[in-house]
């Protein structure tokens, strides 16, 4: 299989109407919803204890989103986080709740609460098929640091699967009775893939101690890179295998294009450090 051209600019959306799939009932997910009831939950980890949550802060739900993005889990999980405390029924995750910030806004049209004026949005059909997308008209005018990072840290959680998964794949699969991790090409792949996802959380563990925008913004370019660039290589690795829905790779890679585009997008990261700089 060819490789992509490094830097080759990937579209996240097709332009054209998606169609309505069933919201997200995250209260129902064990992989979110906790035996306790909104105590422990996903979204009330951060909510005081007085209030039913748990009482921990940025640096934990870190840690919980990029389990999240190991995982795939599907729906607007950063928006109704966030939401949590602010609107009923989020932190238990019985309210699905989205955010309208400009640029793409995933699962609009299935969201229980909308932040935001999603008038005038355009439904799209997304590469990620657990992601529906609309696309707002109005440039993005806000950016929620806490949004980036949680948002920075699906995209580690994923760029860390895409490099087990490619690494599992390179000492199983044979190829001129040899494994194909043995050969020096897949060797490099490999040790890219975890150099990136490395420096990536460093960059964003440290962004979720400190809070500063600037090192947020440098963690969202990081993860972005190393989800995207790594699903594309777990992708060499696993040749035409990668494509198939027996596989995962191509959902990580479908799923990073979107979110490199949400909250924050490359070039508005850039933009935020050259401002600092």
């Amino acid at each position: 299989m060819r490789r992509a051209a490094r830097g080759a600019v990937r579209p996240a959306v097709h332009a054209s109407a998606g169609r309505r799939s069933t919201g997200p009932r995250l209260d129902r997910d064990p992989a979110v919803a906790g035996a306790g009831g909104a105590r422990g939950t996903f979204f009330a980890l951060r909510l005081p204890e007085s209030e039913g949550g748990v009482g921990l802060g940025l640096p934990e739900a870190v840690l919980l989103f990029e389990e999240a993005g190991r995982a795939l889990l599907p729906g607007p999980l950063v928006a109704s986080h966030l939401a949590a405390g602010a609107v009923k029924g989020a932190a238990s995750g019985e309210t699905v709740v989205t955010r309208v910030d400009g640029g793409l806004v995933g699962w609009l049209a299935e969201a229980d609460h909308v932040q935001g004026d999603a008038s005038g949005a355009t439904p799209l059909r997304s590469v990620d098929p657990l992601t529906p997308l609309h696309r707002t008209g109005g440039r993005r005018t806000s950016r929620d640091p806490e949004a980036v990072l949680l948002a920075a840290a699906e995209q580690l959680g994923s760029a860390a699967r895409s490099t087990e998964l490619a690494v599992q794949h390179a000492q199983q699969r044979a190829q001129f009775g040899r494994p194909v991790g043995s050969f020096q090409a897949v060797k490099h792949l490999c040790a890219d893939m975890l150099v990136r996802t490395e420096v990536a959380r460093a960059a964003v563990y440290a962004a979720a101690v400190t809070g500063d925008v600037e090192e947020i913004a440098g963690a969202k370019l990081l993860a972005d890179e190393a989800a995207v660039r790594g699903a594309r290589d777990c992708l060499q690795v696993y040749g035409g295998m990668g494509f198939t829905w027996e596989a995962d790779v191509h959902l990580h890679l479908k799923r990073a294009w979107v979110r490199a585009e949400q909250w924050q997008s490359a070039k508005e990261a850039c933009e935020v450090l050259a401002a600092a700089l």
